[in-house]
């Protein structure tokens, strides 16, 4: 796997959960859907919520804000579920809102920075600065394995 630094360019998705915006590389990303009826699935885990029928595939779909620790939030109008694929995966994410595509410059991504305590801290595979904003790019294999 390559590392995002090595890269000059990055294009990624960006979207918000909580009072954080998230990015994801656009490689990854098969498209972005509303908020649609989600199958429950039992014994699994809490933050997975179930399976989407996405025209004819059946996809898991993971509440990111459960996955992070984050406190629950109502599903709003701007809601959305990123469908992501990771090798032989595609699962969906529910997120508060996907804000933008951009293309970050592979000189502001800095090393995840040490946070004590953070269950978050895994989930990162580093922090581009752009300006006034803060993007967080999460480590995709990580947030998907429970195992790691």
């Amino acid at each position: 796997m390559t590392n995002a630094t090595e890269q000059k360019n990055l294009k990624v998705i960006v979207f918000q959960l909580a009072d954080k915006e998230y990015a994801i590389p656009v490689s990854h990303v098969k498209g972005i859907e509303k908020l649609m009826h989600i199958t429950r699935v039992p014994k699994t885990e809490r933050y997975v919520k179930g399976v989407i029928n996405l025209r004819g595939v059946v996809t898991p779909v993971i509440d990111l804000r459960e996955r992070f620790e984050l406190p629950v939030s109502g599903n709003e109008e701007t809601t959305r579920i990123i469908i992501i694929t990771l090798e032989t995966m595609e699962v969906g994410f529910i997120v508060d809102s996907a804000n933008d595509v951009l293309d970050i410059d592979a000189s502001s991504i800095e090393k995840q920075p040490e946070v004590v305590g953070s269950l978050e801290e895994d989930f990162i595979a580093g922090v581009a600065k752009l300006e006034n904003r803060l993007l967080i790019l999460l480590h995709l294999d990580k947030v998907l394995n429970p195992f790691d």
